[in-house]
């Protein structure tokens, strides 16, 4: 028997004609979208692993078969937010990489191919610029591929956060992904600072569910103006999936004088920055959830064209470009091999680079991006808006009949759809968190946890399906019902 989900209350496509509602309660509207799904075609870029990929014990297979095996059935992968599935180019990439390297060894920096996917080696990291600028709406110039999140972080702080006796202070969230917070802190003891005095954390105002409201967060600002210098926020909070208003924030933060960078871990590839328009000092990002580059793919950094000018006129009073750390892949590429230790940065972001890029990890991150290129932000996250809110819809509704203390999860991200990505955070209550991990394991359903009762379910609009969602809340449904079962029994 087909399993009848009651989605009454959602956002249904109206050119989806029927009289009878029911139609809409089961797979068959599911199906309907997805054949109707402009973007359908992106799924078959990516390798899904399979529901018997999942259960391998070797890597090694078969002499013949072949990993990414349609015959086999594909698991349901909603944790893009935490890593993304292999694109199916990304070996075309490496080869062309391998074999340049093994065709022209050293002079593969500047000689290129006519067949290649990519420039020679010095010339990889400008076109990972241009393929990834429109994904955060930057100009090429404002974006450099390059680091990891947290080195990245560092190195632009070490810029940006400039404290004086009268301001030194850095307003950060209280609940920050811990890499952050680990990382401002330590630039704060580096400046012979104390955290203690130096770190503002702006805490939730209700521990169950733990939003932070724009209003809270200006005012926040405001209490701080006069000893804050800078404003450190994630643009998507990692555990409740919160998308924060970028643009008000980092205007109240400027009218104030205060710089703010943004952590764009979870919202790169997952919604539609404006980061040039927003008037964003800098942000850092990683590639592998997302964009689906692999694990500890190469980074991204931002840095508005403002903080990247760079003028070595003589007889001028300003300093010739902003402080910072430097290096020599950052110095101006034409006369970098010139080796006359006269450090000259280019302009923007690319001048924030120290050492010269692993082509191996940029080949990774230009497989992908070629991707996303083939599209737009603006079209991934108009599908993301329909493809979250169905499975906002679907789980909401298997609610509506039960009194709050009957109900075995809440959605903790916020309910506008304009205030969140991709992801949905499911709080279960207390010791359900176990049992229904196995019985969406056992099925096939690849999601991620956040100790002690949250699930993060991440439908991403370039590979997952509306029948993805719908199998997905008919598994979890009677899986939150079989480990209700359990515990009550126990």
């Amino acid at each position: 028997m087909d399993f009848k989900l009651p989605v009454r209350n959602a956002v249904l496509d109206p050119s989806f004609h029927t009289e009878d509602e029911e139609v809409y309660d089961g797979r068959e509207y599911a199906k309907w979208e997805d054949e109707h799904d402009s973007l359908r075609r992106f799924r078959e870029e990516f390798v899904i692993p399979s529901k018997e990929d999942l259960k391998r014990k070797k890597l090694s297979i078969s002499e013949g078969a072949a990993l990414e095996d349609l015959s086999n059935p594909r698991c349901i992968y909603l944790c893009g937010n935490s890593l993304g599935p292999q694109p199916l180019n990304i070996r075309k990439y490496i080869d062309q990489y391998l074999r340049a390297w093994a065709t022209k060894g050293v002079t593969g920096h500047f000689v290129s191919h006519e067949d290649s996917l990519l420039p020679s080696f010095v010339d990889v990291d400008s076109a990972g610029s241009q393929m990834l600028a429109p994904l955060v709406g930057a100009s090429p110039n404002e974006v450099a591929v390059m680091g990891t999140l947290t080195a990245n972080l560092h190195i632009l702080m070490a810029s940006f956060y400039r404290p004086n006796k009268e301001r030194y202070k850095i307003i950060i969230e209280g609940k920050a992904f811990p890499s952050d917070h680990y990382a401002v802190e330590s630039q704060i003891r580096y400046h012979d600072l104390d955290p203690e005095d130096a770190m503002v954390l702006i805490e939730p105002e209700d521990a169950d569910r733990p939003i932070l409201r724009t209003e809270q967060i200006l005012q926040i600002i405001d209490d701080n103006a006069s000893k804050a210098v800078l404003v450190i926020l994630p643009a998507i909070q990692f555990y409740t999936g919160q998308y924060f208003d970028i643009g008000r924030i980092t205007a109240h933060a400027h009218s104030k004088g205060l710089l703010i960078g943004w952590d764009c871990a979870h919202a790169v590839g997952n919604v539609d920055l404006q980061l040039h328009d927003w008037d964003v000092d800098f942000a850092v990002w990683c590639h592998y959830k997302y964009v689906n580059s692999g694990p500890g793919a190469m980074a991204g950094l931002f840095v508005h064209e403002r903080h990247g000018k760079v003028s070595m006129a003589e007889n001028k009073k300003e300093a010739p470009y902003r402080p910072r750390l430097t290096g020599w892949w950052g110095h101006d590429k034409n006369t970098r091999f010139l080796m006359d230790n006269n450090f000259v940065p280019q302009s923007g972001a690319a001048g924030y680079q120290l050492s010269n890029p692993s082509i191996l990890d940029l080949s990774a991150v230009a497989a992908s991006l070629h991707i996303f290129n083939q599209t737009s932000m603006g079209e991934l996250r108009q599908k993301s808006l329909k493809l979250t809110g169905y499975l906002e819809r679907l789980l909401l509704n298997y609610n509506a009949d039960l009194s709050p203390e009957e109900e075995l999860f809440t959605i903790i991200t916020p309910s506008n759809p304009e205030e969140r990505g991709a992801q949905l955070s499911l709080l279960l209550r207390p010791g359900l968190l176990d049992h229904v991990l196995e019985v969406l394991e056992e099925n096939g359903i690849v999601v991620d946890e956040r100790k002690p009762d949250v699930i993060r379910v991440s439908p991403a609009p370039l590979y997952n399906s509306y029948t993805d969602v719908w199998e997905f809340c008919r598994i979890f449904h009677q899986a939150c019902q079989e480990a209700a079962n359990v515990k009550n029994k126990n």
